[in-house]
């Protein structure tokens, strides 16, 4: 919402400015006001540390960037202040709709009402600048807006490539609306149980997977959806890992087996360049998935360790695994995963007993949440990657009647999984997808 002024026993909602008076009924209603220009907006303030508290009281003259991740903000005014006197707050994190802000006046009028009135502020990416005006009308607001998320980082258009049966070498592109193309055949060795990533800011890269054994080759792929020829001999030999992007422009392949599971990783540099094995961190695990959150990290999650596990693991922006955090959404492998909205994850589908189409959404700040269940057909062995910059697609699989097939499922860019889409390249399982510029 943008601002909502109202009774103290009242209330919080979205889409609207007003101020409600103690029987309920609307008084006014006010449009943002929008600064015509940048001095307007920040001149002569004095611009503070971020503040992560549950409390916090201002100073007339300065501005406030509000992080409300872990909790929401209650922000007490001046108990007086001078005509002209202003304050600013922004949303720091963009998570005031989850986490908002309350303004309490404390003794000074606010849109000319007196502090008997409950002001608060919940929408995401918000910026307040109030003024005081004297005592009538108290403190004004003169910019309350959302600032566009921009700019989304993310790639416009997807890949998926290799696969069984066979195994193949063929590829399918994925446009900036998320139109699957025909395959592409012939290029890299033929192999399925692979994982691949974004580098570089707008290129992929396949790697690992299994021909009639384990292999370490890895396959470029260009800011235009080229795969490039074997490049040999980098990590451990593996199949089913998982791969995601962090760091804004790097890679991580993670976990996998070579006839054990391991939890070896290896990064990949902005140049496409993979390094040697890091070893150790995590449940060692197979046929997980990965992907990227909070605009510049990552996460890999759920695999078979033996038993199944929802098990994840964090990774930062320079790369660096976490320990475990156990027990989010129903255990299960074969399944994809993918970032959607810029700065979130989705894992879907994969096998518990069967092919299942649930999911599980992953937040801004890593956090997994419970089974969303029952969006397109149930399958495993899927692949997921990012397109059209803040979407992504689940594309192919190994349906309950043990077929392949060659479906795809658009996500938005709020997390929401479409209706099937049927019918475009070889249907496949066992393959790998990620996105490109």
């Amino acid at each position: 919402m943008s601002g909502i002024i109202g009774s103290k026993d009242n209330i919080r909602g979205s889409g609207l400015v007003a101020k409600l008076g103690t029987d309920g009924q609307v008084l006014t209603s006010a449009g943002a006001g929008v600064a015509a220009n940048y001095e307007d907006v920040v001149g002569g303030l004095s611009w503070q540390s971020v503040e992560t508290g549950s409390t916090m009281t201002a100073v007339a003259g300065e501005g406030y960037p509000i992080n409300t991740t872990s909790n929401a903000c209650t922000i007490t005014l001046p108990s007086s202040a001078s005509n002209g006197d202003e304050i600013m707050f922004a949303d720091y994190a963009r998570t005031w709709g989850t986490n908002g802000i309350t303004i309490d006046s404390n003794g000074l009028n606010y849109q000319g009402d007196d502090d008997s009135y409950l002001v608060t502020y919940g929408t995401d990416g918000l910026t307040l600048r109030i003024i005081y005006s004297g005592a009538t009308k108290g403190w004004i607001p003169t910019v309350d807006a959302a600032v566009s998320y921009v700019p989304i980082t993310g790639n416009s258009e997807g890949i998926f490539g290799y696969g069984l049966p066979g195994p193949l070498s063929m590829s399918n592109l994925v446009s900036n609306v998320g139109v699957v193309a025909t395959d592409v055949t012939g290029v890299g060795t033929a192999r399925s149980y692979l994982a691949a990533c974004e580098y570089g800011g707008d290129k992929g890269i396949f790697g690992y997977g299994y021909t009639a054994t384990s292999v370490s080759m890895t396959n470029l792929v260009s800011n235009v959806g080229v795969v490039a020829t074997d490049v040999t001999g980098v990590g451990t030999a593996r199949y089913g890992p998982a791969a995601c992007e962090y760091g804004g422009d790097k890679g991580i392949f993670g976990y996998g087996t070579t006839g054990s599971e391991v939890s070896i990783t290896n990064l990949v540099s902005n140049a496409g360049v993979v390094a040697t094995d890091t070893t150790g961190v995590g449940t060692a695990r197979r046929q997980l998935a990965a992907c990227g959150y909070g605009e510049d990290k990552a996460i890999f999650a759920f695999g078979d360790s033996g038993s199944l596990t929802a098990v994840s693991n964090l990774v930062s922006n320079a790369g660096v695994v976490a320990t475990d955090v156990t027990g989010v959404g129903t255990g299960r492998y074969g399944l994809g995963a993918c970032e959607y909205g810029g700065d979130k994850g989705i894992f879907g589908y994969g096998y518990t007993t069967t092919g299942v189409s649930m999911s599980n959404l992953v937040s801004n700040a890593g956090v997994v949440a419970t089974d969303t269940t029952g969006v397109g057909t149930a399958r495993s062995y899927i692949a997921a990657c990012e397109y059209g910059v803040d979407k992504g697609i689940f594309g192919y699989g190994f349906d309950t009647g043990e077929s392949n097939v060659s479906i795809s499922n658009l996500v938005s860019n709020v997390g929401v999984i479409a209706t099937d889409t049927s019918g475009v390249g070889t249907a496949r399982r066992q393959l790998a997808a990620c996105s490109f510029n």
